[in-house]
C-alpha cells in the first residue's frame, strides 16, 4: 500500500502519543491506564459474579478484596521475572544483578518505568501466589480458580488496548496480496503490519470469556474452569500468534514461536484439569 493514500487509520501511529499526559519529568502512558483499568475491572467482574452467585462460590466480598492484592503481587513479580528469564537476552547480567529487574530508571537516572512483561510468568506467579493465598485462608482452591477463570478474560482486553496504544508487540508484515489485511494495517516504521494486539485483544479476551461463561452454566463443569479458561485461552493465543512478530532475539522454533509453544503446553494443563475435575464431578467426589 501506497503511505500517499493510506487511511488515517493505516497510519494511526503517526497521529498518536502513547503518553497521555505528564507531569514534570513524569509520564504517564495509556499502556498504564488501560492496566489500572484491568485490575479494576477484574475486581469488579469477581465481586459482581460471587454475590450474583453466592452459591456456586461461596466467596465473600472481603476474601476477594484480599485475595485480589495476593494475586497482583504474584502476577507482577511472576511477569517480570519470566521475561527476564524466557525473553530477554540480558538475562545473566540482570541475575548477577537482581536489584536491577525493577528498576524503573535508566542508567542515566531518567524514569521510562518497568518494561517487559511475560504473560506466562504471570500466570505461573498468580498461581503460586493463588496456592499460597488458600493454605493460608485455609479456603478451597478450585472453587476461587473458578472466579477468577470468569473474571479475567473482559479485563485482559485491556491489557492488550495497552500494548496497542503503547505502539509494542506489534503484528507481522503484510502481503500485497492481502486485502483485507491492508485495511486493517498499521503502519509501524514505514512496514504495514496487523494490529495483532487488537486481534490478540478479541480472541483472548472476548471469545475465551464467552467459552469460560457458557461452561460455567453446566454443573459438571464445576471447579473445572481454570482449566478451561487456560485451554482456551491457549488455543486463542496459538491462533493470534500468526498475526503477530515474532520476538526478534527469540526467533522461531521448528517454525512456531515461544509463546505458541507455552501456550501448547497451557492447553495441555487445561485439558487435564478438565478430564480430571470432570471425572471427579461425575462420581461425586468434594474438592
Amino acid at each position: 500500500m501506497d503511505e500517499r493514500i493510506a487511511s488515517t487509520w493505516n497510519m494511526i501511529y503517526d497521529k498518536f502519543d502513547p503518553i497521555a499526559f505528564s507531569i514534570g519529568s513524569f509520564s504517564v502512558h495509556w499502556y498504564g491506564i488501560a492496566y489500572v483499568c484491568a485490575l479494576i475491572s477484574a475486581l469488579f467482574i469477581a465481586r459482581f459474579i460471587a454475590a450474583r452467585f453466592p452459591k456456586r462460590f461461596g466467596i465473600a466480598a472481603d476474601v476477594i478484596d484480599s485475595y485480589f492484592i495476593w494475586a497482583e503481587i504474584g502476577v507482577l513479580l511472576g511477569a517480570r521475572i519470566g521475561y527476564i528469564l524466557i525473553y530477554d537476552p540480558a538475562r545473566l547480567w540482570y541475575l548477577a544483578n537482581p536489584w536491577e529487574i525493577f528498576n524503573p530508571f535508566d542508567s542515566n537516572g531518567e524514569f521510562i518505568g518497568i518494561r517487559g512483561m511475560s504473560f506466562h510468568g504471570g500466570v505461573l506467579g498468580f498461581l503460586l501466589a493463588s496456592y499460597w493465598f488458600v493454605k493460608v485462608k485455609k479456603i478451597a482452591f478450585l472453587p476461587l480458580m473458578d472466579l477468577v477463570a470468569i473474571s479475567v478474560p473482559l479485563a485482559y482486553v485491556f491489557g492488550r488496548v495497552g500494548n496497542f496504544l503503547n505502539q509494542e508487540l506489534y503484528g507481522r508484515i503484510i502481503s500485497e496480496s492481502d486485502r483485507f489485511g491492508q485495511m486493517i494495517g498499521i503502519f509501524v516504521d514505514g512496514a504495514l503490519r496487523y494490529p495483532s494486539q487488537l486481534l490478540e485483544a478479541f480472541l483472548e479476551g472476548i471469545i475465551t470469556f464467552i467459552i469460560v461463561a457458557v461452561c460455567a452454566c453446566y454443573k459438571k463443569l464445576n471447579n473445572t474452569l481454570i482449566g478451561v479458561y487456560a485451554l482456551s485461552y491457549g488455543v486463542m493465543r496459538f491462533v493470534a500468534e500468526y498475526w503477530r512478530e515474532p520476538d526478534p532475539q527469540m526467533g522461531l522454533f521448528g517454525g512456531f514461536s515461544m509463546g505458541q509453544i507455552l501456550c501448547a503446553l497451557m492447553i495441555i494443563f487445561g485439558a487435564y484439569v478438565i478430564a480430571t475435575q470432570y471425572k471427579r464431578n461425575q462420581l461425586g467426589i468434594k474438592e
